[in-house]
């Protein structure tokens, strides 16, 4: 979307459109990481072409649940899981088993959902993912 701001009046153009369309591998659903890039690429592009100058500020809006891995010079480990994955199916049962529910919510403060990145991090404990032992951020 290109938003334009004249006269107290803010004016919005959508510039660029694609479908973000999950992809299933072996071990399960996750993010197009690099269709995403090539596309959020080609909408930075088509905006500068529409808008017919340079602009003054990008902004982003993402759903905070999913994450990608970083190792120590920051680059991905993989593709993200999506958060529509089956592999958070039952970690409420093994979070409830290690933190009281009452605890988990005092600490978050968010509802209750197995899409929620604290059980796709779990999910992850539990399926012993090597890419935990090579992480450093996320």
């Amino acid at each position: 979307m290109i938003g334009t701001l004249a006269d107290d009046h803010l004016s919005l153009a959508e510039a660029h459109r694609f479908a973000n369309i999950p992809v299933r591998l072996p071990d399960g659903l996750h993010w197009d990481v690099l269709r995403i890039w090539s596309e959020i690429k080609s909408g930075l592009a088509a905006a500068v072409s529409k808008n017919g100058k340079q602009f003054d500020s990008i902004g982003l809006d993402t759903w905070g649940v999913d994450f990608a891995l970083l190792d120590q010079n920051g680059g991905l480990l993989g593709n993200p899981f999506h958060y529509r994955d089956s592999r958070t199916d039952g970690m409420y049962a093994e979070a409830f088993q290690r933190v009281a529910r009452e605890r988990i919510f005092e600490s978050t403060g968010i509802q209750f959902m197995e899409v929620n990145t604290l059980y796709q991090l779990l999910a992850m404990v539990v399926n012993k993912s090597p890419l935990l032992e090579v992480a450093q951020t996320f």
